[in-house]
């Protein structure tokens, strides 16, 4: 997904872009991807942390890239790269990288199963295996088991 910065996407004073409009294009981005895999609509759960490693400024191109890493029966993980890139030298500035989890849904609105995940490249395989430990980190922190996704004791 690419987007230009426009002066509304800015602070105004020193035209910095708000974080808040990158991490919704962040969420647009990787929903689509994650639609795609699902083959229908998803709800996103959660979003890692968000640093970023330098301002994006008016004018400049924001380029956004999405790839599902893991698929559990119900969710998925999506990372988002980010960049910026220059229009006259074509030069792209890396500035954050997110990881987001998404829930397939069906017409009621309930999780429904998806598709497990080819992992077809080594690197396929390494984003897998790295998604599945935050995967886990992030169902620990919660409270919750990596079986079930629910907290233990809960009927």
């Amino acid at each position: 997904m690419t987007q230009i910065v426009m002066p509304m996407h800015t602070n105004g004073a020193a035209g910095v872009m708000f974080g808040g409009i990158m991490m919704q294009w962040i969420d647009v981005c990787a929903g689509v991807a994650a639609m795609r895999h699902a083959a229908g609509a998803v709800l996103t759960a959660s979003i890692d942390r968000l640093d970023f490693m330098s301002p994006v400024r008016v004018g400049e191109i924001v380029v956004l890239q999405a790839q599902v890493n893991f698929t559990s029966r119900t969710s998925m993980e999506v990372g988002c790269r980010v960049e910026t890139e220059d229009m006259h030298t074509r030069t792209r500035r890396y500035v954050t990288k997110a990881y987001l989890t998404f829930v397939a849904i069906d017409g009621d609105g309930r999780p429904r199963p998806i598709t497990p995940l080819s992992l077809v490249t080594e690197s396929d395989q390494r984003r897998h295996h790295e998604a599945e430990t935050r995967r886990r980190a992030r169902l620990e922190a919660a409270g919750r088991t990596e079986r079930t996704g629910e907290r233990p004791g809960t009927p």
